[in-house]
């Protein structure tokens, strides 16, 4: 997603992660918890900011699609955390929403094209999610992380090179993580 620029309206903490985990990181911690998507003009800004706005509409069914997908997408993560790998049930909820769409591929002028193609258009956004994901489990499944704070619920892909990225940002999480423990420390 380094290509696309963040919605201006778009009030979530952490923008910018790969497609999947971005659809995930529309809920963030919160009393109640925070959901772009539960707003109504919250699927239009999330397709905006993930560049998906000129491609997609932003209308009740592909709402529906998406927050299915979402659904997948935090069970398979669960699965992930708790397993190393994508269990029985997790995968039959991506299958799920894969199931309504397909890789097409074409001769084109300079060789091989791919053309994604979804049996109804509400499906594109979720299925481009799913397939997003599948990309980011076979780059390495132990990447796929959620932060390491307790109240934070973000998920990220760890691109570091050592791969021993913690938080979903230092600057905030990992901040918060070293204050609690000097806090400790000092007053014990």
């Amino acid at each position: 997603m380094t290509d696309v620029k963040a919605d201006p309206r778009d009030p979530r903490p952490l923008i910018g992660e790969p497609l999947a985990l971005d659809l995930l990181n529309t809920r963030w911690a919160g009393t109640p918890v925070n959901d772009l998507l539960g707003e109504p003009d919250g699927y239009g800004i999330w397709l905006s900011s993930a560049g998906l706005g000129e491609r997609c509409e932003a209308d009740g069914a592909g709402l529906a699609a998406v927050l299915r997908a979402r659904e997948a997408l935090g069970a398979a993560v669960r699965s992930l955390g708790e397993n190393g790998e994508l269990g029985g049930a997790a995968r039959a909820g991506l299958d799920e929403v894969l199931a309504h769409g397909r890789i097409r591929r074409t001769a084109g002028a300079s060789g091989a094209e791919d053309r994604i193609e979804v049996d109804e258009p509400q499906w594109l956004a979720a299925w481009l999610a799913v397939d997003d994901f599948l990309g980011l489990v076979a780059q390495g499944a132990h990447r796929v992380r959620q932060c390491a704070h307790d109240a934070c619920i973000l998920h990220f892909f760890d691109a570091s090179q050592n791969g021993r990225r913690r938080w979903c940002r230092m600057a905030v999480c990992g901040n918060r993580a070293k204050a609690a423990r000097h806090y400790v420390k000092a007053k014990g």
